[in-house]
């Protein structure tokens, strides 16, 4: 088969035909084409040389040439595609590293191995036009409903048809009970899109809470026009659910809004779900308030919120502790996942008993340290006291509020709390140089008897050791393990070092070290706070 002026059409009409055939670009199936006969071109002309086919669009001839490139002397390798500067005189004026010599070589024959060659390239570039065609398609509606129709179940995963290809529901994106036949119609979430070698891999989603959201943006105009905004979602797929939504209008009632008349639209969202009961929540921006709303049919006493932990305590009275719980957990777990905290739900009597224990521990505290009576040492823990610091450290004014105390009792107790914490700092600093603790750890502004002490027992002895350390280790924090928050204990936790202070400590000993320059921190704080004002 030659490449004459009888069939230089024919490349034309078959390239615009595969192109309308398979949707995409002629002007690919064209580059495919120069390709697959350049590649035959080589098989003729040798596989070191640099052949290059082009098609002219409008006539389609096809010309055929060699590309020479000019090089220095010592980097001529390909003696078919390069040649120096001095060989390249023969060819050109005043020749240049960098030019290149095209020739036109005569087109060539396609045999039979040739031309299936040619084909299977050709081929292949369709595909790979296809896969990106459908790449371009999808990605940017990641995160949108599609309509699709089941084709096939392989291993419990459903493959279906989303008009330009296939996509994957797996079988943990799918609502429990739901079973598929072929031909079915079914609404999904689109999870993710990923290119890959295979082709473009789109994953759908049925139990995303994402589709949730998508739903009421759907049924919901107020939704999609953001005059309500969807604030977060929990769901249990298949059994419950709860959303919760804010108003941006204070004349729309953004509950009522996502119920509908006679729960119309709630219950569109229900029937696609398969009977999935959503409870539709205010969202509000105070944590304790929003989380009394979320463990809502349950009636909520008292709530308590422990921020840099990341938990909230919550108070019931006996008879609403299953409610606020629910089925398995399930209210609770949901109301967790809506708010994002840790919930530790209690009955009235429990926190009550709790309290008791607090107190009587507190009271002995005072006892067993102060040399108190027992009256006395309840009057202190009465008034609010919880620790010896406290106690040695408070303006002397704040004692002599409690009844019975004068000037002279109120130093007195004073005199006996330092005391014992000097008693005890002596002590843990012994216990810490004995332990190891160098004097460049110990000379390290911040760090009392106790911690030292800690940090010793730890294996931090010296200033290096505790500038290696991550501030987590020594404040302690939250790490998410399949989906259930996990307590990292910090040394230095039992002394209520904070994330934050425990971080400055850690640069502070790493700049004394000379590991960290001081103008990069103040150009790091600058630029922090320039996002912060930015965010603003």
């Amino acid at each position: 088969m030659a490449i004459t002026s009888a069939n230089q059409l024919e490349l034309l009409q078959t390239a615009e035909a595969v192109a309308r055939e398979k949707m995409i670009d002629p002007g690919l199936v064209v580059e495919a084409m120069e390709e697959s006969l350049a590649r035959a071109a080589k098989s003729k002309y040798g596989a070191e040389m640099d052949i290059r086919v082009s098609i002219d669009r409008k006539t389609g001839k096809a010309t055929f040439t060699r590309v020479r490139t000019v090089v220095e002397d010592d980097e001529l390798e390909n003696y078919q595609a390069e040649f120096t500067v001095e060989q390249a005189k023969q060819y050109m004026e005043n020749p240049e590293v960098g030019q290149t010599l095209v020739e036109e070589v005569p087109p060539v024959e396609l045999g039979r191995i040739a031309a299936q060659s040619a084909k299977q390239v050709i081929l292949q570039k369709v595909r790979e036009a296809e896969r990106d065609k459908q790449y371009e398609e999808f990605k940017d509606r990641a995160g949108t409903i599609i309509n699709a129709l089941v084709k096939r179940e392989e291993y419990g995963n459903v493959i279906v048809d989303v008009g330009a290809g296939e996509a994957v529901l797996r079988r943990n994106e799918k609502i429990g009970r739901e079973a598929y036949r072929p031909n079915d119609r079914i609404r999904c979430y689109i999870k993710e899109v990923r290119r890959e070698q295979r082709g473009p891999q789109i994953f759908l989603s049925r139990t995303a809470p994402e589709f949730m959201a998508e739903l009421f943006k759907m049924e919901v105009p107020e939704i999609y026009e953001g005059i309500i905004e969807i604030k977060a979602v929990a769901r249990d797929p298949g059994s419950r659910a709860k959303i919760a939504v804010i108003s941006y209008d204070n004349s729309i009632d953004p509950v009522g809004a996502c119920v509908g008349m006679r729960g119309s639209r709630v219950q569109a969202v229900v029937n696609e779900l398969q009977g999935e009961k959503i409870d539709i929540i205010p969202w509000n921006e105070d944590m304790p308030t929003f989380l009394v709303n979320a463990l809502q049919p349950a009636e909520v006493s008292k709530v308590v919120l422990d921020e840099e932990a990341g938990k909230i305590e919550v108070v019931v009275p006996e008879e609403q502790l299953s409610l606020a719980i629910g089925r398995r957990g399930q209210n609770v777990r949901l109301a967790s996942q809506l708010t994002g905290l840790d919930i530790d739900i209690m009955t009235e009597e429990e926190e009550s008993k709790r309290r008791q224990a607090e107190f009587e521990l507190r009271t002995k505290l005072f006892m067993d340290t102060l040399d108190l009576d027992e009256f006395f040492a309840q009057l202190l823990v009465s008034e609010g006291f919880t620790s010896l610091e406290e106690v040695a450290y408070v303006e002397l004014g704040e004692l002599l509020v409690i009844e019975g105390v004068d000037e002279e009792t109120a130093g007195e107790l004073q005199a006996r709390a330092r005391d014992y914490l000097d008693a005890k700092a002596k002590k843990a600093m012994e216990a810490a140089i004995a332990a190891g603790v160098e004097q460049s750890l110990i000379d390290f502004e911040g760090l009392t008897p106790a911690m030292l002490e800690a940090l010793g027992n730890d294996g931090v002895k010296t200033l290096e050791d505790f500038a290696t350390c991550a501030d987590w280790e020594l404040a302690g924090g939250w790490t998410t393990v399949d989906g259930e928050r996990v307590k990292d204990d910090g040394v230095l936790e039992p002394f209520d070092v904070s994330l934050e202070e425990a971080q400055n400590m850690v640069m502070t000993a790493r700049v004394m070290l000379g590991w960290v320059d001081p103008a990069d921190l103040e150009a790091d704080e600058e630029d922090a706070q320039v996002e912060e004002e930015a965010e603003a």
